[in-house]
Formats: structure tokens, sequence, C-alpha cells
């Protein structure tokens, strides 16, 4: 596909970088999009157990308000504040994931994307924006502030 046919200047195809280049590129994207879309599940877990370990706390309390100490002494030690996994809380996990596998997808991407492309990002979807729009249409213009696409 030439580059006057992707949608602006931000998204055009380097001179010299294949079709299988743009597509390798484009799989390589969207599986990171995919790590993306895992930390968000990741930060929605740390998130929702800190939840319930204060939801938790205050179980423990209405426990003990309603005379049940040995219960709520059972519940506080073994369970209030608890490791989720050994010796760590979900923050831990976190900031493991982050600093780890996540830092080091974001890293070979871009540099793929750099050394292969020129550092242009998302070529595949141009090329797709350009082949599924309706040219000529409102609403499917090329880029913000094109009128009749």
């Amino acid at each position: 596909m030439s580059d006057i046919d992707l949608p602006d200047g931000d998204h055009r195809t380097p001179a010299g970088v294949s079709d299988a280049t743009v597509e390798a590129l484009g799989m390589l994207s969207e599986a990171l999009e995919t790590v993306e879309r895992a930390r968000g599940h990741l930060y929605t877990f740390h998130q929702l157990t800190g939840e319930a370990d204060l939801a938790l706390g205050d179980a423990v309390d209405k426990l003990r308000e309603a005379g049940h100490d040995d219960v709520a002494r059972r519940i506080t030690e073994d369970l209030v504040g608890r490791n989720v996994i050994a010796g760590r809380w979900t923050f831990q996990i976190v900031e493991d994931y982050d600093d780890g596998y996540w830092h080091a997808f974001r890293e070979h991407e871009r540099a793929a994307r750099d050394e292969l492309a020129g550092g242009v990002r998302h070529l595949a979807e141009a090329r797709m924006k350009q082949e599924r729009r309706t040219h000529g249409r409102a609403g499917h213009e090329v880029a913000p502030g094109d009128v009749g696409g």
C-alpha cells in the first residue's frame, strides 16, 4: 500500500518497510495491547483485594460489637492484612509486573517499531482505517479537522 493511501502524515509507511513488516509490527502491537489489558485487570485485582480487606476489617469490628470476640480475633489474626501470595500484598505484585514483564514488553515493542518502521505507530491500523472508511463521507474523515473525508 502506498503512503499516499494512509490517513495522515503521522501514519505513513516509511520507505522500504514491507507489508510483511507492517503486519508483524501490527501483531506485536496487538500483543502489547493485550498485555495492557492484563495490566488493567491486575490493577483491578489490586484494588478489589484492598477493598475486600478493608470491608473485612469492618466486618470484624461488627463481630466484636455483636459479642463474637473469638471469631473476630481468629479472622483478624489469620486473614486481615494477610499476604495474597507468599510475602506479597497486591501492590508488590503490581510493582513487580510493572517493573519486569510490562516494562520489558513495552521496550521491545518500541525498539522493534523504531528499528523497523522509524518509530511510526499503528501502521496496520492506519491501513485498516483507509480500507474501511467511506471516503468523502462525514464521520469518515482522514484526520481531525478534515472536511468530508
